[in-house]
């Protein structure tokens, strides 16, 4: 099933732009290239509200949502899989959040953002945000996936990511999950991860500390040295500000914060 890449695109949600302007490089090539500027405190929950508010309309039917501290290594690999999910019926995915990266210990019903495929198509059709944000709640065996092949940690119950709301929402509408292999590298920091055995990217974490920390910089050098590379022809990024959402952010907590005091004085 041939799927035309002008309707798939891939979305960052960024924070360190030195990272992205070499990472992106390694992008799968000629699709669009969408990024949220992330360096007013934007991301998780509220980067996926925007997302939907600025991609809604533009013809996307598939979505690739990658962070900037992710290198691909075969990043064609993604059409397989988007081939896969539309042959398939499935609507997002991902990676789980638990039970495959050592210091991911928490939910495994639910994605890490840090790389995932969505129907996008699909998505606007649903799309309600009040219905979202009323799922950040988990039942006692609500889900009944096999976990028996995790070797990590996990949390069935955890809610530790605000995000978590959107996947179960989605799972809650009966949306069919694809959960890939992922796997530790041996500087027990970077993971790796896989579609049908191979390697296709690496997720390097600490996307902030490259450029500031020696450590980290260093480490993230060390997958680029290794990746092959060639002249990416994919259009330029389209970036997205939202100018107001620091600051909007910034007097909500105020209020709250004044709020609780006048409580206190209250009792």
């Amino acid at each position: 099933m041939v799927i035309e890449k002008s309707k798939i695109a891939i979305l960052s949600t960024v924070i360190n732009f030195d990272l992205y302007a070499r990472s992106s490089q390694f992008f799968p090539k000629n699709i669009q290239k969408y990024v949220i500027d992330g360096r007013n405190g934007m991301h998780g929950i509220n980067s996926l509200f925007y997302m939907m508010k600025k991609l809604k309309n533009k013809n996307i039917e598939w979505l690739i949502m990658t962070d900037e501290d992710v290198l691909f290594y075969d990043a064609e690999i993604v059409f397989d899989i988007i081939d896969k999910m539309q042959s398939e019926s499935y609507t997002v995915c991902g990676i789980r959040d638990g039970g495959m990266i050592t210091h991911r210990a928490y939910n495994p019903y639910v994605i890490n953002t840090f790389f995932s495929i969505i129907n996008f198509k699909e998505l606007e059709e649903i799309w309600n945000k009040n219905e979202i944000v009323k799922n950040n709640y988990i039942l006692n065996n609500e889900f009944d996936d096999n976990l028996t092949s995790l070797k990590g940690n996990y949390d069935k119950n955890n809610l530790y990511e605000p995000y978590y709301c959107f996947y179960f929402w989605l799972r809650r509408k009966n949306k069919k999950f694809f959960f890939l292999n992922a796997k530790m590298n041996e500087d027990y920091i970077t993971n790796s991860v896989e579609y049908n055995d191979k390697i296709f990217l690496y997720h390097t974490w600490f996307a902030r500390a490259y450029g500031n920390n020696e450590k980290h910089t260093k480490r993230i050098n060390n997958i680029f040295d290794s990746l092959s590379f060639e002249e990416n022809k994919t259009p330029h990024s389209i970036i997205f500000k939202d100018n107001t959402f620091f600051w909007i952010k910034k007097i909500k907590k105020n209020y709250q914060r004044i709020i609780r005091r006048f409580n206190i004085i209250i009792k």
